[in-house]
Formats: structure tokens, sequence, C-alpha cells
């Protein structure tokens, strides 16, 4: 049985740059930070992973590997983006901090189901930092009854499914 999101893992340039956006500017505190020097292939690597905490217990990790080459590259919302629960008072605070650091900060945007902001990490990462509206959970229930024919009528109309096998 999945029980839920433990962790969610990016390669990030700087794990200090890393963990001003984290830890001061969205609000997650740093838990723990640790040096790999083998993997578990027994290949040598020199590698810091930091976790960041989420109130639930679970975390956003970054892995800093110096000199291994990563494509780092601004992403588009759609392309790849992480969005964080989060309440009223946690938005304004990120909104201020991140404003006060010169960041660009978008929105807010609103989903019907949830309200969002959005911000760029130092390493290009969209982070949609999301309120859910007091309809959320209604909003899911009725959309849960018709998910699955929305995503088969869209596999059948569409060129951009990719092809099983």
């Amino acid at each position: 049985m999945i029980r839920g999101l433990h962790h969610m893992a990016f390669r990030c340039r700087n794990s200090e740059e890393t963990r001003a956006f984290y830890e001061d500017v969205v609000g997650l505190p740093l838990a723990t930070a640790f040096e790999i020097q083998t993997t578990k292939t027994g290949r040598p690597a020199r590698v810091l992973h930091s976790f960041y905490e989420l109130a639930d217990g679970s975390f956003v990790a970054f892995f800093e590997e110096p000199g291994e080459p990563f494509d780092f590259k601004g992403q588009r919302d759609f392309d790849l983006h992480l969005a964080l629960e989060a309440d009223a008072a946690g938005v304004e605070r990120a909104v201020a901090a991140a404003k006060a650091r010169g960041l660009e900060v978008r929105g807010p945007s609103d989903h019907d189901f949830i309200r969002s902001i959005y911000l760029r990490d130092p390493n290009g990462y969209v982070v949609e930092l999301t309120i859910k509206e007091p309809d959320h959970d209604a909003f899911i229930t009725r959309e849960r009854a018709r998910a699955h024919a929305v995503l088969a009528n869209w596999t059948q109309t569409t060129t951009s499914a990719v092809p099983a096998g």
C-alpha cells in the first residue's frame, strides 16, 4: 500500500542557494543534509543530499553534484513544476520574502478549486504555492467521477498520446 509521498528529489546547482530559497523564502526547514561519497552500486561520488520538510512530514530533496553535467534550464509551468499547499499567511510571507530578494512572483491565479502564486527557484524550477478553495474537496469528488472518461477522450482525439509498447 502506498501511504503518501516521502520526498521528491531534484538536482541543484548550489546547495546554499537552494537552502536560502526553500528555507528562507518558501519556509521549509532544512531537516537533514548528508554527503554521499560512494553510490549504492559502488561508484565513487561527491554529492550533497539535502531534505526540506513540509508540515505533513514529507520532504523536497536536492542533490548537488559539482562538476557533473546536468541541463539546468528554466522550466515552463506545464513542463515541470512543484506545487506545494500552503495557507494564506504562508503564501503572503513567501511573496514578501521573494519580493525582498528581487525574485519574480507571478499570480495569484484562480484555478477554481485552488489559488496559486508562482516563484522560480535558483535551479530554474517553478514552485507553485497553492491555497485550497473552500469547495476543493467537493470539486475533486465531482472530477474523480469523470477523470477516466476525460483521459480516454483525450487519448482518442490527440496525436500526442504515446503509443503502447
